[in-house]
């Protein structure tokens, strides 16, 4: 049987957090530094191919039905007029900084979440919802004034950055949403359950499956019905996120560093494919080794192609022992003991690797590193020639980062040296001054 009580929240929970979230991110950006896009359906795509996916659409495209994930083709078949553009990773990590930089003269940042989510903390009379209204129309200002009136961003002010985040969703876009301690119920309760930061399709099917539909019923349930519901202390977490309180931040380690790429027609046999593969396995290397990471572990991940091949047959996928039937698919890893930063090891497993690979044409690869311990922690390569490796990899890199990220490299990767040239960074803001970051 459900147990469930009365939702109760501290009295009068003073206002903590103003939560920033830039609008259609990607797409701004470019209707900002191009006028001629700008009031115009647009979407950027890593490949602007029908085949290619929308990573961010302009709010022109999103009143023809075209959403993020939408494939190209699909897009211009909701909109004839969409205007497709190139994404420039770079641009949006530039942009970005520069509108923190702005943000910054109006209120500190506490958090940056991803590219484009930023949060401050209020203090003082700043958690007055007077004040706390005035300081984000000065963000907003600022903004428009400083950056552009294209790059409009929804704020949203609560007891805590949970609610905050929630806030700044409800009014898209240039939106501005208080949700004070009285009025979480009443705000809450309008959402669907996946409306909430933290719950997708399959933890909205276990809360149904458990009888909990509505935010409503969710808010009802006591400390002990939502640990049951998660099956873990993330439950007494939520119970005390939903009620407005400020909760400590969960300590954090970077659990994986790595780089996928989908493949351009012309790079999806196997050698020019290997290429590219090996040229990710490097760049993340360098980037691991510049954070200050070993390696416990690598993977090597792969997607085939298997649309058709011609008009009137399909291209081989072939099969792997063991395997029953086709695969679109594969990954395959090895481990480090003790830590790795050696990219001559790293080429030698790699190569291992790719030989256990299946065989077909191939549209995607991925390397990745996992496993990380900090190279304090790491154990010392044993014999004279692993060190000699470590530290000749390191010493590439200050070569790179001196004369330029292809000063020096594995000659197996000349084809594909400008390949790959860095993805879209969604939950992490590269460091655009590392050489090989992101172009």
């Amino acid at each position: 049987m459900n147990t469930h009580h009365p939702i109760t929240t501290p009295s009068q929970t003073p206002l903590s957090v103003l939560f920033v979230d830039f609008n259609a991110y990607f797409a701004s950006v470019e209707q900002q530094l191009v006028p001629e896009l700008r009031n115009r359906p647009v979407a950027v795509a890593p490949v602007t191919s029908n085949a290619g996916c929308c990573i961010a659409v302009s709010y022109e495209a999103k009143k023809f039905g075209v959403k993020t994930g939408t494939r190209v083709g699909e897009a211009r078949a909701l909109c004839p007029e969409i205007v497709v553009v190139d994404a420039r990773p770079r641009v949006y990590v530039e942009m970005h900084q520069r509108l923190c930089a702005v943000i910054g003269t109006c209120l500190p940042i506490h958090g940056v979440h991803s590219i484009d989510e930023v949060s401050c903390r209020l203090l003082g009379d700043e958690r007055h919802p007077a004040r706390a209204t005035q300081i984000a129309r000065t963000i907003k200002a600022a903004i428009r004034r400083e950056v552009g009136e294209y790059m409009r961003c929804s704020i949203g002010i609560a007891p805590n950055r949970f609610l905050a985040k929630i806030a700044s969703d409800m009014q898209k876009p240039d939106g501005l949403t208080i949700i004070q301690s009285h009025e979480i119920v009443e705000t809450l309760s309008t959402l669907d359950l996946i409306d909430l930061p933290g719950i997708g399709p399959r933890m909205r099917s276990r809360l149904v499956a458990r009888g909990v539909s509505t935010v409503a019923e969710l808010l009802a349930c006591d400390e002990r019905r939502l640990h049951a519901l998660w099956e873990s202390v993330i439950g007494r977490r939520w119970h005390r996120m939903l009620r407005g309180e400020e909760l400590d931040e969960l300590p954090t380690h970077r659990s994986t560093v790595g780089h996928s790429h989908v493949l351009p027609p012309e790079r999806r046999g196997e050698t020019e494919a290997r290429a590219v593969a090996l040229r990710l396995m490097h760049k993340a290397a360098a980037r691991m080794r510049t954070l200050g990471y070993a390696a416990g572990r690598m993977s090597l991940s792969v997607a085939l192609d298997t649309r058709p091949a011609n008009p009137g047959g399909y291209s081989t996928v072939g099969h792997a022992p063991g395997w029953g039937s086709k695969f679109e698919s594969w990954h395959g890893d090895c481990t480090f003991e003790g830590g790795c930063t050696d990219s001559f090891e790293f080429t030698r497993r790699f190569d291992e690797l790719w030989t256990r690979r299946p065989p077909g044409r191939l549209k995607q690869v991925g390397v990745t590193f996992s496993d990380l311990v900090l190279q304090g922690d790491s154990t010392l390569p044993l014999f004279a020639q692993e060190r000699r490796h470590t530290e000749l990899s390191r010493v590439m890199d200050q070569i790179n980062t001196r004369f330029g990220k292809h000063a020096v490299y594995a000659g197996a990767m000349h084809d594909a040296r400008e390949s790959a040239k860095g993805g879209i960074a969604f939950t992490y803001i590269p460091d655009i001054t590392l050489t090989d970051s992101v172009e």
